[in-house]
């Protein structure tokens, strides 16, 4: 069921609000008001929002260059490729080609240039949309003589994914957001011709070396991180004493050049690899904060050891760090090693999270039970108040709450991608916030009902402590009386 706030937005964009429109807009984006995520209505609503600021300037009204700033903004940031069967494609196609072309003179206008650009080359040139691709010389046929972009309006796909194609090496080379995108696209775009082809059979059939530096030098990315694996001897298991011998520090220097370009491609081995080299004492470019730099950027692209380095490494320092709740970050990234199968991260965030999903029944299992009886059926007609309440029972069951941490916790504020946390010490500033670990699919379950009945509900409306212990018992009361005596009578 839609919320107020979300009814109420709607309804002012349908009355031509600029303002509402755009809001609307962003809801459909990122999902604001607990509305579904739908980028296609996205689009139809800020292409309302241009037609009113247009008709705006035609009635002297004229739009200001802060409002056009702010719509082209949102746009840039619609997938486009997700909006091809919209109404409004037609729209958004012709205002990425426009953001995209232009040469952007401020800061600003060139971060939407630059997200324009990359929705472009997703659409048109990425594989991950060549059944779309393989639809829009039709829908470009279509388009011929109805209002196309007059800079455009010769153009065929070929020239559009030239176009495309010419973007993507700049965008990949700049400080944008954009950037490891467009260089993860680049390496799977990369030319695989017969020359780079033969010699990394040539490596990889017959081990020759020659083939292997002649591959790398013509730019094939796994060349690259192959060789500087092979000159630091990370790929290799040999003996101590060989080890010492072959890991000499001009070895580790060449080794870190074609890591180092290989890393460019957005290879995140080689970002790990790089890391473990900055490490060694024996090189000469020893850097500690280089290193963590590295772990850092290889754990963001996937890599599971280093995504394990860099949470243990933030627990370690979790007394040190200025967080809100000691042991998040760190507890996402184990967290996310854990999900690759590490095993030393499964170990850790044993330490780090609690688990609940093996405690047995504890002292909120029955009213659970009753509560999820309650709020199925609908003959109880239950007070929001009370619906609340059965929700927060629900939640105390899963995750083995105190009666404290039951009543005071933000249920809307508890669920985090990985855990829960319970923090409850801006009523009791003695209890330590807890970090519960998401097990089963019946806890994401209640946990997203429960978001749902408490979405835009203020805590005011529940009451202070003293309230919500009395709707608390009369709650608790209620459900005993109506679900466990029905069913001793049922066994009697």
């Amino acid at each position: 069921m839609a919320s107020r706030e979300f009814l109420k937005t709607l309804g002012y964009a349908r009355l031509g609000d600029v303002s509402a429109q755009q809001k609307l807009a962003v809801a459909y984006l990122n999902g604001d008001f607990k509305t579904p995520i739908q980028p296609s209505n996205a689009l139809i609503w800020l292409e309302k929002s241009y037609i009113t600021l247009i008709n705006q300037s035609r009635d002297s009204q004229s739009a200001s260059a802060s409002q056009i700033s702010e719509l082209q903004s949102i746009i840039a940031k619609v997938p486009l490729s997700a909006c091809f069967n919209s109404p409004a494609f037609a729209f958004g196609w012709d205002s990425f080609l426009q953001l995209a072309a232009e040469d952007g003179v401020t800061q600003f206008s060139e971060s939407v240039r630059d997200a324009a650009r990359w929705q472009l080359i997703h659409l048109l040139i990425d594989p991950v949309n060549q059944l779309t691709q393989l639809e829009l010389p039709k829908w470009l046929k279509k388009r011929h003589g109805l209002g196309l972009n007059p800079q455009f309006a010769n153009y065929e796909l070929s020239d559009f994914k030239k176009l495309a194609s010419q973007y993507l090496p700049v965008l990949a080379e700049s400080q944008s957001d954009f950037a490891p995108k467009a260089k993860e696209l680049l390496i799977k775009l990369q030319p695989k011709n017969e020359a780079l082809s033969s010699l990394w059979n040539a490596w990889h059939k017959h081990n020759n070396e020659d083939a292997l530096i002649q591959a790398a030098e013509l730019g094939l990315t796994v060349a690259k991180l192959t060789l500087g694996l092979r000159l630091a001897q990370l790929d290799e298991v040999g003996s101590p004493e060989k080890k010492r011998k072959q890991k000499s520090n001009a070895s580790l220097k060449k080794a870190a050049y074609w890591l180092e370009l290989a890393a460019k491609d957005g290879d995140r081995d080689a970002w790990f690899a790089l890391g473990e080299i900055y490490r060694k004492p024996q090189f000469s470019g020893y850097n500690a904060t280089e290193s963590d730099r590295c772990f850092d950027r290889a754990a963001d692209l996937g890599h599971a050891q280093a995504q394990f380095r860099k949470g243990a490494n933030l627990w370690r320092k979790r007394e040190k760090l200025e967080e809100q709740v000691r042991g998040l970050q760190a507890s996402y990234w184990v967290w996310q090693a854990h999900q690759q199968g590490v095993p030393e991260a499964t170990e850790l965030l044993g330490k780090i999270l609690e688990n609940t999903a093996s405690s047995g029944q504890n002292d909120w299992h029955d009213f659970a039970m009753y509560s999820d009886k309650a709020l199925s059926h609908a003959e109880h007609k239950l007070d929001d108040e009370w619906v609340l309440m059965c929700h927060r029972l629900i939640i105390a069951n899963h995750f083995n709450l105190s009666k404290a941490e039951l009543l005071l916790c933000e249920v809307s504020q508890l669920q985090h991608e990985h855990c829960v946390v319970v923090d409850i010490r801006f009523e009791l500033p003695k209890i330590l916030p807890r970090l519960i670990q998401i097990n089963t699919t019946q806890q994401r379950r209640s946990l997203l009902a429960a978001g749902k009945a408490f979405a835009g509900v203020d805590a005011e409306r529940e009451g202070n402590l003293r309230q919500r212990r009395y709707r608390f018992d009369r709650v608790t009361e209620w459900l005993h009386s109506t679900f466990a005596k029905a069913a001793d009578g049922k066994v009697a």
